[in-house]
């Protein structure tokens, strides 16, 4: 497991994929059906697990946190690079932090709170966390006033964050004044990721040159996820384009039922991984047309990737 100091380099070698957190129909972590989940996106090329809003840790109480650890530690592959979240509130995240600062991990995400929340605020507890840590932490910019580009910009220099997940939605991914600002505050994309999954993503990285992405419908297609972000930093924006049509379908459903609620059940309705009942505040989708289309969807797109990496193999 990786456990030395992030650099950007790290951001770019693999999708960082953002899988949801099974569970035992006694509520409690599925260690063996995570593993399946962790297997199943290192076969297609991705060494990179971020356990965040798609696990539900924003409901996560401190007293599971060390058990989430030791887990992700033990089913890392060797080459593997586990990032935890914690948060969203500044008290919980103190005490998870003095949880974190026992193991190696050498980053973990604080997972964004907008309210009650100030922006001068934000950057000052992140900065608290970081020096609590002893570490840089990734921040997640979901929202517009969450963080000022100028306060992220110092925190990115003074070494208390070593990445940005930028995810606020556009409903044209090629204007985004607040990324363009953020931009020209760092002065350096190299430590910003594209946080929305593969819709944006050609737009952000060709357009305004971020380093990588998070996905959550990678954990369905890991062999083409990642062929994606292979195409375009080979420049092959055509090609990414095309493979990035087989994800709308499940990306739609996710955008109109709950992007977490959506891949919590798709991962499991293509035979993936068992990931069982979502932990309160969330519930499971239970509406059987949904539930059927989530299904046609999610099994297509594990074919089409599973055909892309035997076709890959081949050549």
């Amino acid at each position: 497991m990786k456990t030395d100091a992030v650099v950007p380099t790290d951001l770019a070698r693999s999708v960082l994929s953002v899988p949801p957190l099974p569970r035992g129909e006694d509520g409690v972590i599925h260690e063996g059906e995570t593993k399946r989940l962790i297997d199943w996106l290192h076969s297609g090329g991705v060494t990179t697990y971020l356990f965040g809003g798609n696990a539900n840790l924003y409901n996560m109480g401190v007293s599971e946190f060390a058990s989430l650890l030791d887990m992700l530690e033990r089913i890392s592959p060797a080459d593997g690079w586990m990032i935890p979240s914690f948060g969203a509130d500044y008290g919980k995240s103190c005490d998870q932090i003095d949880l974190l600062k026992q193991r190696a991990f050498p980053t973990a995400m604080l997972l964004p709170l907008t309210f009650p929340a100030t922006t001068s605020g934000v950057a000052t507890g992140i900065r608290k966390l970081a020096d609590r840590y002893g570490k840089p932490i990734v921040a997640y910019v979901k929202n517009e006033g969450y963080l000022e580009p100028r306060d992220l910009a110092a925190l990115l220099a003074d070494g208390a964050v070593c990445a940005v997940k930028y995810a606020v939605v556009r409903k044209d991914t090629r204007e985004d004044a607040l990324l363009a600002s953020l931009l020209d505050a760092v002065g350096s994309a190299e430590r910003i990721i594209s946080g929305i999954g593969e819709r944006p993503v050609i737009d952000h990285l060709t357009g305004f040159g971020l380093n990588g992405f998070t996905s959550g419908s990678v954990c369905i297609a890991p062999h083409l996820s990642t062929a994606i972000l292979k195409a375009l930093k080979q420049g092959d924006i055509a090609k990414a384009t095309s493979l990035r049509e087989h994800f709308i379908p499940l990306e739609d459903l996710r955008d109109r039922h709950s992007p977490i609620r959506v891949l919590h059940e798709a991962v499991a309705l293509a035979g993936i991984s068992a990931t069982g009942p979502m932990s309160p505040f969330l519930s499971n989708l239970d509406d059987p047309t949904v539930l059927t289309a989530i299904r046609a969807a999610a099994e297509t797109l594990r074919a089409a990737s599973l055909e892309h990496g035997r076709a890959a193999t081949v050549e």
